[in-house]
């Protein structure tokens, strides 16, 4: 059940003119809540900056009433059959299922369940068998990430016999108990592994990997199912017996019993990849009904926009990013919304949240909700299952708190700064862009994906925000071929272009993430689980399959620190690129703003001449990464070798740093990267009036000139 008296999340975040975006609201009030469309322009609720400006949009959705209704969610995933099953027997009735138990709970673990029989693990960690109230258990409790064989035989005289058997340890005995129950010959129902579900809700969701489900009639199989069969659907075709579909996603292309280290993709050798790995707390799409919906009219500009609902003195922003029609672009410059980051990090309970937090969220004003303290909603993909896997999909169908306007993800940094990361600190540039006065559009990681090169080839400039680390390899196409092609490319974050996702072919709001070999990552994959389940490809960094930032955008990832920044130091002086410090006098620049205090901090890209073919490139400026302890800057593991040394061969001091970086390409197309996660942080400083908001004006405005 719900537990925020009024949230809610739409089907779509990204959109163009002319489509349909359908909102689903659950609201326990009493009263009707309202629903009113702002344009957003600032997301930052820092009283110390220009605070969070929204535009009044009511002249393209109509302020209107909706009747409140609470919608429930039903998180674990499982797999059910698409058809019932009829079971009857004369002599003996038999199920058989591989099984990888990882977590130990207060109550029952569902491993398969048809009609009123039920295969599970009870609250003492014992595989047990029930028909209605008569159970039996073997004794000995189940090993956790251990593969058993687990079988019950049901004789129609009443005896039964249940069983377990360790596969890896080859020496174990088979463990059996038997008992007398009463029985009837024949079954119906659908079939349920990894949960019962009654009514269409799940319960007693299982946590492990399940592999070979079978069941046996007088010696007839009766259902048998290859669970590496179709491995990036969401349903799966059975060897005997109706199709299973999959609810909540569980994991699949994950190592199965019969796994021995010998192939690494689970294509080439499915049959040591037959298992599925189901959690208690997957949920990937809440389905809530819709509760009203929105076309988006053709003479909309593109933008920022959030629906917001109100009732009771409750109130929830859902926000959604509007492009125009391909064929109807008008502006010179493109802002490139990272929405596929957006969903990766969407609900991220970061570990040093802190309660104390919670009185600069009331003093600002700002978001009230966390992650941390309503993980029944979900968490992201920088989080853990309860078993202690990593999450590996993420969506945006339900809803995100740190997709909010005023939400605050370091609620104890150092004023002034704000603490903001991704969709609240991308504001700073979008803020910058109005009060500049230069006329933009967007287009997002999934229109990217979705449209290629053709979504931006008619823009002369393109601007990234302050994170765009998640991608494909169509968007990844799509921008070299901009840049190849005459565009300019301004790349205004860091730690940008790194892993590589998936994207389920049945659902484009479902990515995939694995994180194996390196890279800066909340969790790793397990062995042998590298390759994505959507797409077959090897997940991981871009790097490792030799297509790292640095070739893209001429610098790439290097170092990662608490959330602190610092200034710049210009370290070009060459006349050709005076244009670039037009206007500022100070060869530092950046010693302020409201990310991290400065504009080159927390995540941290250099130039690497052996990561890029790309030469000629013009280093503007750089900022040497702090050795304040409380900082903690670190090199990424992808470049570490030892503790003594690192891929570069140099001394740490030359490889953490900034470096801000200016090239052009055959074909006539420009780089502008400013190697720092918290640049953006910097340009509302001072009501705009600043070095860096300078710096940034000169170069966006000579690649539309």
């Amino acid at each position: 059940m719900t537990s925020i008296p009024l949230v809610g999340y739409s089907d779509k975040i990204s959109l163009r003119s002319e489509e349909t975006i359908s909102f689903k609201i659950s609201s326990t009030l009493k009263k009707p809540f309202t629903a009113s469309l702002k344009r957003s322009i600032s997301a930052d609720p820092n009283p110390k900056g220009i605070g969070i400006i929204e535009e009044d949009a009511s002249k393209y959705f109509k302020t209107s009433s909706f009747k409140s209704k609470v919608q429930d969610f039903d998180p674990g995933s499982y797999a059910i059959s698409k058809k019932q099953i009829k079971i009857k027997f004369k002599k003996e009735l038999s199920i058989n299922v591989i099984i990888f138990p990882t977590l130990s709970t207060n109550g029952k673990q569902t491993i398969l369940a048809h009609d009123n029989l039920e295969f599970y693990i009870d609250l003492n960690g014992r595989l047990t068998f029930s028909i209605d109230k008569q159970q039996i258990s073997v004794v000995e409790p189940l090993l956790l990430r251990n593969w058993y064989k687990a079988e019950v035989k049901i004789s129609l005289n009443g005896k039964i016999s249940i069983s377990q058997k360790s596969i890896k340890d080859k020496k174990q005995k088979k463990l059996i108990n038997q008992a007398k129950f009463d029985v009837k010959n024949n079954f119906k129902g659908q079939l349920s592994i990894a949960a019962l579900v009654l009514k269409k809700k799940s319960f007693n969701n299982f946590n492990g990997k399940i592999e070979s489900p079978k069941i046996i009639a007088d010696g007839k199989i009766i259902f048998d199912c290859d669970l590496s069969n179709n491995t990036s659907s969401s349903f799966i075709k059975s060897l005997i017996g109706p199709e299973l579909s999959l609810k909540n996603y569980p994991t699949r292309a994950v190592t199965g019993s019969k796994w021995d280290g010998s192939e690494m993709n689970w294509q080439h050798k499915p049959e040591h990849y037959a298992a599925i790995h189901f959690h208690e707390d997957d949920i990937y799409d809440f389905n809530w009904n819709t509760d009203f919906k929105f076309k988006i009219p053709k003479d909309m500009p593109s933008g920022i926009y959030t629906m917001k609902i109100d009732g009771e003195g409750y109130q929830d922003s859902i926000p959604f990013f509007v492009a125009p029609s391909i064929k109807k672009i008008k502006s010179k410059v493109c802002v490139l919304i990272s929405t596929f980051t957006y969903s990766i990090y969407g609900n991220h309970a970061r570990v040093d949240y802190d309660d104390s937090w919670l009185n600069r969220i009331k003093e600002w004003n700002a978001y009230p909700y966390n992650p941390v303290n309503h993980k029944e909603y979900g968490l992201s993909a920088y989080n853990y299952h309860s078993d202690g896997s990593g999450i590996c999909h993420a969506s945006h169908r339900r809803p995100l708190f740190n997709l909010r306007p005023g939400y605050i993800t370091f609620g104890g940094s150092n004023s002034p700064c704000s603490g903001l990361r991704h969709f609240q600190a991308d504001s700073h540039l979008i803020s910058w862009l109005h009060n500049k006065e230069i006329d933009y559009e967007i287009v997002t990681d999934e229109q990217l994906h979705e449209d290629g090169y053709k979504a931006i080839k008619r823009y002369k400039t393109l601007i990234t925000g302050s994170h765009p680390e998640y991608h494909t390899k169509e968007t990844l196409d799509a921008l070299r071929d901009f840049r190849n092609n005459g565009g300019s490319l301004n790349y205004l974050g860091g730690n940008g272009f790194y892993w590589r996702i998936a994207i389920h072919k049945e659902n484009k709001s479902l990515l995939e993430i694995r994180r194996p070999e390196g890279g800066i990552r909340a969790w790793a994959s397990e062995p042998g689980e590298s390759y994505n389940a959507f797409d077959g490809t090897y997940g991981g960094l871009w790097r490792r399959i030799g297509r790292a930032p640095q070739e893209l955008v001429g610098i790439g990832f290097t170092a990662q620190g608490n959330f602190y920044g610092h200034p710049y130091k210009r370290k070009c002086f060459d006349s050709k690129f005076d244009w670039v410090f037009e206007g500022i006098k100070d060869n530092k620049i950046g010693d302020f703003g409201f990310s991290g205090n400065g504009a080159a901090g927390f995540e941290l890209d250099h130039i690497d001449s052996h990561l890029t073919s790309i030469k000629d490139i013009t280093l503007l400026a750089q900022s040497k990464a702090s050795k304040d302890p409380k900082e903690k800057f670190i090199l990424v593991p992808e470049s570490q070798l030892t503790h003594l040394s690192n891929i570069k061969h140099l001394p740490e001091e030359e490889i953490l740093q900034a470096d801000m970086v200016y090239f052009e390409v055959p074909g006539g197309g420009s780089v502008f990267s400013t190697g720092s996660i918290t640049f953006c942080g910097s340009l509302p400083w001072n009501n705009f009036q600043n070095n860096i908001s300078k710096l940034l004006e000169n170069v966006i405005k000579k690649s539309i000139s």
